[in-house]
């Protein structure tokens, strides 16, 4: 039998840099059921990028991951950001608290990508 590992609140992993190999492991780390869309994505934006001849989408890229592992390193956080978008997907735009989880998934993810922004 295996346990899961006791958390205090603190991060699971040292946030990674912003590179693609940083961010693939700890993505494999903090949540590996989403490499596979990690991997699209990336595929999908390094096109974009030598069609540009830009950096701008890859830029982007490793800022949108960099985000979602900043929250994932987090369990509490990442439990408050999954059931918030839950219930933006399944309660009517015209339900109060429709409104009150759009404004909690904005605010967890303007807190990571300002974490990751400055680190």
């Amino acid at each position: 039998m295996t346990t899961q590992p006791v958390h205090d609140g603190g991060a699971l992993i040292p946030r990674p840099e912003k590179t693609f190999p940083a961010l693939r492991a700890a993505l494999a780390q903090v949540a590996p059921s989403r490499l596979p869309e990690m991997t699209t994505e990336r595929d999908t934006v390094f096109t974009m990028a030598t069609q540009a001849n830009s950096f701008g989408p890859i830029a982007m890229f490793q800022l949108k991951w960099a985000t979602v592992i900043e929250v994932e390193r987090f369990p509490e956080v990442a439990r408050r950001l999954h059931a918030a978008e839950h219930a933006a997907q399944t309660l009517g735009r015209d339900d109060p608290a429709w409104r009150s989880a759009m404004d909690e998934i904005r605010q967890i993810m303007d807190t990571a990508r300002a974490k990751v922004a400055d680190g």
